[in-house]
């Protein structure tokens, strides 16, 4: 009986050997005790029985990772495996392992808690989704089937297809996702135009760059009373401060040096405030409106060369010193590059006949769309002269405005204003600034060291008589314009750079200036002793006696006669 009581023991732990797994807070490196044979029984066990338990003790080893083992692993994986019997079940086995593997995993973070993602890319996600979230007014307009009113939303779509027939422009997906934001756009501002200005690259985060105008009348007045009020309190700080200053300093001398006048910047809607420009980052992220540009801000910005950030608010760090910060930056580099860049088709604006009268003495800021314009070959359009194209965007003269300004007008309108009328010299008259007049052929724009400013290409050489002509500036790196029957259209998508032929290199600061050459009339004359003082007093006494001895005389002699 003491045998067969012994081999029951044996034969159930042999059963659970195989189909009973472990707990699995078993500590590593240990077995289970049901599995574990006693000391007496050990020594009974045939080889083969030996290895198969110390193999089995082997898989039971808890990982000290995941407190999991292999034999419960294997265990569940075939169970799995005869529950579902699987095609091919030797193809997917190392997907069923991952699955029960990624079953049986717990986080050690309390589950409660919900992770929220902070990823970029899921950030940008979520801004981007409101612009596929229909707009209730449209919902109700379409509901209500009322007629389309006029938008001035572009086709991007379209557009951006003639450019990818060139191989230009971005991926269709983004198209998709700025065409949507130019929407958001024009749902949220009251605006006459709109369009994709173009791209601008940056070292963290890139430009999206809308060009719109105002409807007439509903511009945002609020921002320029603001931008005025700004400016008053400025100047009402700087006339406290130097009126301060005066009072406290009545003794010391005034230098007589004036600074040159500022050149005041064009109002909007004229000259290089003609458009106003929107930017963002990301399609789906808020709009941002630039600030006017003055002609200071254009003339730093021909002086240096920066690349962009893609914040607003970074400072501009350079030599000579710039006047604002990034924003102010890239509205200047939109300028010139607009002003550049931006071109038409021969014939298709042109002057209106009513203010040709008007503005022959001065320059013309202003056209119309040729309505009778019907349309250019593409083969002209391409051809080598380039008499075809013409700028339609104003010039920008050296000054940094597009209509030169007088700033001799200015110094003598402030010089009437003081109360002192003394004696000034009146400065020399400047010659005015002249630049080329709108529409003017961008066959006259002048060459780079021997390179032409523009390209003229067709899309495709195979099936010319289906290309669209493709002209690239070679002054502005990224600046691209098509046309083809009565369509045309520019973009931009560059760094911002103007192509220089040698590498460009900061201008040196001024030389210091010399000091006051020295002379006797400047020169301190060393004091004298009391010695010599008492000889020159001395000296003096005798020459006062002397010269009233001779007065003397010549009385007397004057009595004798």
């Amino acid at each position: 009986m003491s045998t067969n009581a012994e081999q029951a023991p044996v034969e159930e732990q042999k059963n659970n050997a195989v189909g009973t797994p472990s707990k699995p807070g078993t500590p590593a490196g240990s077995v289970v005790s049901a599995t574990t044979p006693p000391p007496d029984m050990a020594l009974n066990l045939n080889p083969k029985e030996q290895e198969f338990t110390n193999a089995k003790a082997y898989l039971l080893k808890a990982s000290t990772k995941s407190n999991l083992n292999l034999y419960d692993h294997l265990s569940r994986v075939l169970t799995k495996v005869l529950d579902e019997r699987p095609e091919n079940v030797v193809d997917v086995f190392e997907d069923i392992s991952k699955d029960v593997k990624r079953s049986k995993f717990t986080s050690k973070v309390d589950t409660i808690l919900d992770k929220v993602d902070h990823s970029t890319a899921v950030q940008l996600a979520e801004s981007q989704r409101a612009l596929f979230e229909k707009n209730q007014d449209e919902a109700e307009h379409e509901a209500g089937g009322e007629e389309e009113v006029d938008t001035p939303l572009p086709n991007l779509p379209e557009l951006m297809y003639y450019f990818e027939q060139a191989g230009i422009g971005i991926s269709r997906e983004e198209t998709m996702r700025i065409f949507l934001a130019l929407k958001h756009l024009v749902d949220n501002y009251p605006l006459q135009t709109c369009r994709f200005w173009g791209k601008l690259f940056g070292t963290e985060k890139n430009y999206i760059v809308a060009e719109v105008e105002y409807r007439e009348g509903e511009e945002e007045e609020e921002e320029e009373e603001e931008e005025h009020e700004a400016e008053e309190q400025e100047t009402e700080k700087d006339d406290e401060e130097g009126e301060g200053e005066e009072q406290e300093e009545d003794d010391t001398p005034k230098p007589d040096y004036k600074p040159p006048p500022v050149i005041p910047r064009e109002e909007n809607r004229t000259g290089t405030n003609k458009k106003t420009y929107f930017v963002c980052n990301e399609p789906g992220q808020p709009w941002v409106k630039l600030p006017p540009v003055t002609p200071a801000q254009i003339a730093g910005a021909r002086q240096i060369k920066k690349f962009l950030t893609g914040r607003l608010d970074a400072p501009i760090v350079s030599y000579p010193p710039f006047q604002g910060t990034e924003a102010n930056y890239l509205r200047s580099q939109i300028a010139r590059i607009s002003a550049g860049t931006q071109i038409s088709p021969l014939g298709f604006f042109q002057f209106d006949e009513e203010e040709e009268e008007e503005e022959e003495e001065t320059a013309r800021e202003s056209y119309i769309e040729n309505p009778d314009f019907e349309g250019i070959p593409v083969k002209d359009l391409v051809d080598p002269s380039l008499s075809n194209w013409v700028h339609h965007v104003q010039h920008i003269l050296p000054q940094g405005r597009c209509t030169w300004f007088n700033p001799v007008q200015q110094q003598e309108d402030d010089f009437e204003d003081e109360e002192d009328e003394e004696e000034r010299e009146e400065p020399d008259e400047p010659e005015p600034e002249v630049g080329p007049p709108l529409l003017t052929p961008i066959s006259e724009d002048v060459e780079i060291e021997n390179i032409p400013p523009w390209s003229a290409r067709l899309s495709s050489s195979l099936v010319p008589q289906y290309a669209i002509a493709v002209i690239q500036s070679n002054l502005w790196p990224g600046a691209f314009a098509f046309g083809t029957d009565k369509k045309f259209e520019n973009v931009y998508l560059g760094w911002g750079h103007k192509y220089s032929p040698e590498n460009y290199s900061p201008p040196p600061p001024p030389p210091v200036q010399e000091e006051f050459p020295s002379g006797p009339e400047i020169t301190e004359a060393e004091d004298p002793s009391p010695e010599e003082e008492a000889a020159l007093r001395a000296a003096q006494q005798e020459a006062m006696e002397q010269a009233e001895e001779m007065e003397d005389v010549d009385e007397d002699e004057d009595e004798d006669d």
